[in-house]
C-alpha cells in the first residue's frame, strides 16, 4: 500500500488527521448539508431572479435622479460641506470639482409622477411596475472591487456570487438546464469596454455545480458541449457511465465532495446537449416579440436578444439569470455614449418586464436593474465641451426592482439637492447598502440571510457577511 492510499483509506488516527490537515491547507470547504432549518425558510414571494447588470455604472444624475437645482449652480465648485472629504479617482483628483447638471430633459411619469430622463422613454412607460431606489450606496470606488462587491458581497475575488448562493439554497427547477446562467452583451459601437471577470459568477467555496454557466451567442452557446465528430450520443452515454463509476470509486477513497460535483456536472452537460439548442433557438418567437424588444433583438448576443433569452429561461425554470451589459463607463463623451447605451438597453429592459407580466411570470420573478456604483454630479474634463464625462460616485446611485413581491410604482429614498449624498431611504434613513440589497433579495426568495451560511475554513460565511438588513419598505 502506498503512502497516498494509507492516508486516503484510514478512517481514524494519524491518517484521517493528516488528511484533514491536507484539506484545510488546500482551503477546501468543509462539506455541510443545507437544511430548511438552516435557511429558516420564509414565505417566498419570488421563485427566480433576473439580474440586469449594467456594467460600468450608469449615470443616475442623467437617468433617474432628477436634480433641477444644479442648473443654477453649473460650474460652481462643490461645497466642502457637501463633499465632506469624499475621495475621487486619480482621473479627476487633479481638476476643479465643478458641478454639472444633466443636459437631458426629465418628465414625470406614472401614477405617482416618478421623474425619468428622456433617454429612457420605455422605462418611463413601466414606472408603475417598478420600485426605483435612489439611495443605493457602496464603499468601493473602482470598477473591479465594486463589481466584485456587487456580485459577491465582498471586494476581493473568491467569494460565491449571489447567483451561486441562490442556487445553493434553492436548487434548480429544471434538471436539464443549469440553475445559474450568465450572458454578456456590448454595444456594437464599443464605446467603452468594461472588463468582466469569471469570478463574478463563480461558486467560490460553494460546491462547483452552483457556479454560473456562460452562454455565448452563435452556433455553440456553450463551448465544447456538442459531441466531437464521430461520437454518437449512445457512445457518449457509455463513456459517462464508465467515468461515473471511476469517479465514484475515487470519491470512496478520498471523500472529496468536488468529485460528486464533477459527476453531476458531466450529467448536466449531457442533458444540456438537448436542452440548450432548444433554449437558444429564437425561430419559434413571433415577429411581435422582436418588435416588443426592439430592433437589436434579432441580432444574436445583443442585450435585447439576451432579454428574450432571459424570459425563455424563466419559463423553463432557471433559478438565477444574469445579464451583463458592458459600456456604461462614461468618463468622456457622455452625451453621445450614454444615449447609445440607452438605445441598446432601454426598450429591451422594459419589454422584459412587460413580457413577464403578460405571461403571468412577473409575480414570482424578481427583476433587478443597476450597476456597481453611480456617477458624480461633478463634471469630468471640460464641462463646456461635448466631450465631458462624469467620474465614479459610490456614495449614492440609483437602481430599480420589479416583480417578485416588490412594491409597485414607488420611488424609495432621496439624495440631497446636489445628488451627492443620501438624505433618506433604507433602514433608519442610512441608505440601501449592497448588503441590504442582497438581504432583501434573499428575503423575497424565502431565505433568512442571517441564517443562510456555509462553513468554510472554520467560519460560517454568508452572502451579506456580518451586515445587511432587509429593506421592508420595498416589499409588498
Amino acid at each position: 500500500m502506498t503512502r497516498r492510499q494509507f492516508l486516503g483509506r484510514s478512517a481514524a488516527g494519524v491518517g484521517s488527521a493528516a488528511l484533514a490537515m491536507l484539506m484545510a491547507s488546500q482551503g477546501r470547504a468543509e462539506p455541510t448539508e443545507l437544511t430548511m432549518k438552516d435557511v429558516a425558510k420564509l414565505a417566498p414571494r419570488a421563485k427566480r431572479v433576473i439580474m440586469l447588470t449594467q456594467a460600468g455604472a450608469p449615470s443616475q444624475i442623467d437617468l433617474l435622479d432628477y436634480k433641477p437645482g444644479l442648473d443654477a449652480r453649473r460650474g460652481e465648485l462643490i461645497p466642502d460641506s457637501i463633499r465632506m472629504g469624499q475621495r475621487v479617482t486619480t482621473m479627476t483628483s487633479g481638476q476643479a470639482q465643478k458641478l454639472l447638471p444633466s443636459q437631458f430633459r426629465f418628465e414625470q411619469h406614472g401614477e405617482h409622477g416618478a421623474w425619468v430622463s428622456e433617454l429612457m422613454p420605455h422605462t418611463a412607460k413601466i414606472v408603475d411596475e417598478l420600485a426605483i431606489v435612489r439611495s443605493m450606496y457602496t464603499e468601493q470606488i473602482n470598477h473591479a472591487p465594486a463589481m466584485t462587491f456587487f456580485q459577491t458581497g465582498h471586494q476581493n475575488p473568491g467569494r460565491p456570487s449571489v447567483g451561486a448562493w441562490t442556487v445553493y439554497g434553492l436548487g434548480s427547477e429544471n434538471k436539464d438546464l443549469p440553475g445559474f446562467v450568465v450572458m454578456v452583451s456590448k454595444d456594437v459601437e464599443r464605446t467603452c469596454d468594461q472588463p468582466l471577470y469569471e469570478h463574478l459568477w463563480s461558486a467560490g467555496f460553494l460546491p462547483a455545480e452552483h457556479q454560473g454557466v456562460k452562454l455565448r451567442a452563435g452556433h455553440d452557446p456553450v463551448l465544447y458541449l456538442p459531441n466531437p465528430e464521430g461520437v454518437s450520443r449512445e457512445v457518449r452515454r457509455e463513456q459517462l457511465d464508465d467515468l461515473a463509476q471511476l469517479n465514484a470509486l475515487h470519491q470512496g477513497t478520498t471523500g472529496d465532495p468536488e468529485i460528486q460535483a464533477r459527476i453531476a456536472q458531466y450529467e448536466l452537460a449531457f442533458r444540456m446537449q438537448m436542452s440548450v439548442p432548444d433554449l437558444a433557438s429564437l425561430k419559434e418567437e413571433p415577429d411581435e416579440t422582436f418588435e416588443l424588444y426592439g430592433p437589436g433583438s434579432r441580432r444574436p448576443g445583443s442585450y435585447a436578444a439576451n432579454c428574450i433569452m432571459a424570459r425563455r429561461m424563466a419559463e423553463r425554470g432557471v433559478r438565477f439569470i444574469q445579464l451583463y451589459h458592458v459600456g456604461w463607463d462614461q468618463h468622456k463623451s457622455l452625451p453621445e455614449q450614454l444615449r447609445i447605451q440607452c438605445q441598446h438597453t432601454d426598450q429591451a429592459s422594459a419589454a422584459l418586464v412587460t413580457d413577464l407580466k403578460r405571461r403571468g411570470l412577473l409575480d414570482d420573478t424578481l427583476v433587478v436593474w443597476g450597476g456597481e456604483f453611480g456617477r458624480s454630479p461633478v463634471g469630468q474634463g471640460d464641462i463646456d465641451s461635448p466631450g465631458y464625462g462624469r467620474d465614479h460616485h459610490p456614495r449614492c446611485f440609483s437602481m430599480w426592482l420589479a416583480g417578485g413581491g416588490v412594491r409597485r410604482g414607488i420611488v424609495h429614498g432621496e439624495t440631497d439637492e446636489f445628488g451627492f449624498n443620501i438624505v433618506s431611504g433604507g433602514v433608519d434613513n442610512k441608505g440601501v447598502h449592497i448588503h441590504d440589497l442582497h438581504a432583501t433579495m434573499l428575503h423575497l426568495l424565502g431565505i433568512d440571510h442571517e441564517k443562510f451560511t456555509y462553513l468554510y475554513q472554520g467560519r460560517r460565511f454568508r452572502l451579506t457577511d456580518v451586515e445587511g438588513q432587509v429593506v421592508r419598505d420595498l416589499i409588498v
